[in-house]
Order: C-alpha cells, then sequence, then structure tokens
C-alpha cells in the first residue's frame, strides 16, 4: 500500500523538513519535499499527491492557503496540518476547510506514522470504491447462475415466478453458495430491473453504524453530520434492497427495519419527518432459521413479513454435478482477464474436486481455480496448480493385477511416478508437491529404480 501513495511535506524548517522525510521513506512511501508555500503551489498544480503535510505558519504562503488550493485541485487528497503555534482557533481553521488532521510540534515520531497511515488507508480505500465501480458499471445486467442441477434449476425457475410480484424474499444458505447472486437474479427478473440493487452486510456494522448505514441521517444530527445523509433505504427506493446476514442485526433494529416494511416510511437519524419509500426486501442468512428464531436472533414478526417466499440454495457438496461446469466458467473468466491461454482443466484435477468437500462452496471453487489460472503456465490446469492441502483429495488406494493391497514401498513409489506425470517430469517442482528437497527426491528416485 505504501509504495503507491505520494506524500508532499512542506516546512520552512530544514530540521523538521529532513526528519519528516526520512521518516515517511523508511515506511516506504514516496515523497517530496519542499521549503516554501510558494513552491508547494506550483508542486500541487503539476503533479498529484495523496497527502500533503503542511506547516500551518510560513512566510507569503502559509499552510491554510495550501488546503485551500488542494481541495480546489484535487478534493481527494489528504491535507495535515503541522504548527508550533497551537490554538484551538486555527485548528477549528483548518478542519472547516478540509484538514484532515492537526499536529503540532514537538510531534512524536508515533504519532506521525499512525496518522499518516490512516489517511493513507482512507485513500486506497476510496481507490478501491471507485475501481469497484468502474468494475461494476462494465459489467452486463444479464446476471447468470451456471448450473445443470436439478434441484438449482427449480429454485432458479422459482425466483422468475416470483420475481415479478414484488413480494419479499428470504435466502437460506451456507457462506459462499450465491446468496447474493440469487438476489440479483430475483432483482433482474423482476418489474424493479431498471431501478438500484443495493446490497448491505448486517454483520459488518454496529448498531448505530447500521442505523445510519440504512436511514441515513439529517444534518447536525450528531457530532461530524455536517451534511444530510441519504441512507440505503432511500437510496433503494423503486428498486431492490438486499439485507445479507439479517440474523446478525440487534432486535431494536429489526423492529426498525419491521415498521419500514409495514409503513413503507422511516425516520433518517436526527429526523422529524417521515421519508416515505418504495423498497423490495430480500433477506438472507448462513445460519439455521429455526436456530435463530428459537435463540432470538431473528424476531418472528420480521421473519413473516420477509418469508413470504423462501429459498433454501444447496452447498457445493450437494451438487457434484456442477463442480466441472463451474469450474470452466471460471477458467474462461480468469483466463480472459489474465490474458492467459489456459484452455483445459486435466482429467485429475477434475477428480479431485468432484471428491473435495468445498466448505467455502462456489466461493472456494472460484478462488481455487483463479489461483490456478494466475499459477498456470501451459494450456491445461494441472494438479500441482492446486493448493497443497486440497491436492491429496487425488490420491487414492492402488490395487495390484492380483488385486492384492500393495505395500507402503510401493504405493510411495506409484505416488511419485503420479506426481511427476502431473507436473511433466520436473523434478524440483515434483519434489516441492512431495515436501521434500531435491536430494531426497533423487535418492528415492535411484531406489525404486525411476531413472527418468
Amino acid at each position: 500500500m505504501k509504495e503507491t501513495i505520494k506524500i508532499l511535506v512542506v516546512d520552512d524548517e530544514r530540521i523538521t523538513l529532513k526528519n519528516l522525510e526520512h521518516i515517511l521513506k523508511k515506511e516506504g512511501y514516496t515523497v517530496k519535499t519542499t521549503s516554501t508555500g510558494q513552491n508547494a503551489l506550483r508542486l500541487i498544480s503539476r503533479e498529484p499527491f495523496d497527502i500533503v503535510l503542511t506547516d500551518l505558519k510560513m512566510e507569503k504562503v502559509d499552510g491554510l492557503q495550501i488546503l485551500k488550493r488542494v481541495k480546489e485541485t484535487s478534493p481527494e487528497t489528504e491535507v495535515i496540518m503541522i504548527t508550533g503555534y497551537a490554538s484551538v482557533e486555527s485548528a477549528i481553521e483548518a478542519m472547516k476547510h478540509g484538514a484532515y488532521h492537526y499536529l503540532t510540534k514537538p510531534f512524536k515520531i508515533d504519532e506521525v506514522r499512525k496518522v499518516i497511515r490512516e489517511a493513507a488507508e482512507k485513500i486506497m480505500l476510496k481507490r478501491e470504491n471507485r475501481q469497484l465501480k468502474e468494475k461494476l458499471d462494465s459489467l452486463s445486467d444479464d446476471i447468470k447462475i451456471i448450473t445443470q442441477d436439478p434441484q438449482m434449476i427449480r429454485i432458479l425457475d422459482t425466483a422468475r415466478e416470483i420475481a415479478p410480484t414484488d413480494c419479499n424474499v428470504l435466502i437460506n444458505g451456507e457462506s459462499g453458495t450465491g446468496k447474493e447472486l440469487l438476489a440479483r437474479y430475483i432483482h433482474n427478473y423482476s418489474t424493479r430491473s431498471d431501478k438500484p440493487f443495493l446490497a448491505i452486510n448486517c454483520g459488518a456494522f454496529t448498531e448505530e453504524l447500521l442505523a445510519n448505514e440504512l436511514f441515513g441521517h439529517e444534518k447536525g444530527a450528531f457530532t461530524g453530520a455536517t451534511f444530510l445523509k441519504h441512507g440505503l433505504i432511500e437510496m433503494a427506493s423503486g428498486g431492490t434492497l438486499f439485507l445479507d446476514e439479517i440474523t446478525e442485526m440487534s432486535p431494536s433494529m429489526q423492529v426498525k427495519l419491521l415498521r419500514v416494511i409495514q409503513e413503507r416510511e422511516f425516520y433518517r437519524v436526527g429526523g422529524r419527518q417521515p421519508v416515505k419509500v418504495d423498497v423490495r426486501f430480500i433477506a438472507a442468512t448462513n445460519r439455521d432459521i429455526q436456530d435463530a428464531l428459537e435463540s432470538g436472533h431473528l424476531r418472528h414478526d420480521l421473519y413473516y413479513r420477509l418469508n413470504v417466499v423462501a429459498f433454501n440454495l444447496p452447498p457445493l457438496s450437494e451438487r457434484k454435478g456442477d463442480i466441472p461446469l463451474l469450474a470452466y466458467h471460471f477458467l474462461k473468466k480468469y483466463s480472459n482477464l489474465m490474458g492467459k491461454e489456459v484452455k483445459d482443466i486435466s482429467e485429475d484435477v477434475i477428480k479431485i474436486l468432484t471428491v473435495y468437500p468445498f466448505p467455502g462452496n462456489v466461493r472456494e471453487l472460484e478462488n481455487i481455480i483463479e489461483r490456478g489460472v494466475a499459477l498456470c503456465k501451459g494450456e491445461t490446469l494441472q494438479v500441482a496448480h492446486l493448493p497443497e492441502d486440497i491436492r491429496g483429495y487425488g490420491i487414492r488406494t492402488f490395487r495390484t493385477s492380483e488385486g492384492r493391497i500393495p505395500s507402503l514401498e510401493e504405493q510411495e513409489r506409484n505416488y511419485i511416478l503420479w506426481v511427476l506425470n502431473q507436473v511433466g517430469g520436473n523434478k524440483s517442482e515434483a519434489a516441492r508437491v512431495l515436501g521434500i528437497d531435491r536430494v531426497s527426491l533423487w535418492r528415492k528416485l535411484k531406489r525404486y529404480g525411476i531413472e527418468s
């Protein structure tokens, strides 16, 4: 992360400038320095910076002028003020104009590191969100669920039938089974398909933050609420809101959500006027529904409102016939994304994948194939490209032509031959797969008479 963060340091004290440059470069950031405000303005106009660390009190052009210029030309750049003339007034003035933080001299090195690290994390998060939005904008709206499994086909048929009815839906299934994908599928076949589809993981937020995300807030509702924020329920109006891990929502939040579903209105945090909305709710959980109701993780009244139509997604271990189909789908997807010519999957890989239990379900299979494509140098995905803990599922008991179970020595010889075959005879790679060094492998090959 640090290598991609570019910092400009502005301070008229040479010693401070040198110290800051040393600290930040040691942390791995790209750093430029200047001792005058005029030169800082020239640098800002010529090239982009992620963070500007500037002294507040300087001759001719001070830190506040630099802050204002940065926010005019590059609003996403974070500005951190440093001053030896600490005062509440100057701090408030800097914050009013968008400063990220305020440090006073003499500052502690650890404090500087912490503030810069937090600012850098904020910048990277913005970057990732922007890239994600660009990716989402480029994706087709045609949501495809790859399956030939009879149970999944029945689920998709039902999903298409109920999609136009506008009823609320509850989806149950293990993590990685595709609950959000099914929710998008329902949205795309509904009369709301041209309106927003928004999703939130209810288990990822505290109650206060979740309320803020769902309902938004009025300006001045709490300290730091400097503008009106529209919540996801309001933003999804006319469309669909997907509430993942609904059973992780606190009981009091469930009561508030129930009111929205019943009354089709809500109050922003700090608001006094109700906001009317028209939203279809699709909720999901990986918990056993009956257990969630009995333990109080899901209120009965909310359950009845959401459970108009229910879907139980089967784990991938119950969809063995889909594994090769999905594997080739992901192979094509990641070959195209990575610009590779990986076109096939070896028979041994398919055998291992169909035996493997997939605790992470479809998401885990996708990750395995993505990793394999990244490692593959030829046109076929081999066993050597699978994670080491999965390769063992391909080991089977060999029997001799007489029908007897072979000895451990015979089994080892056969397994070594099999691994060598999988890696195209590459002894270094075979040794790595076997978990031994090359010399040990050479000794075993000589012992078993495997010369080439």
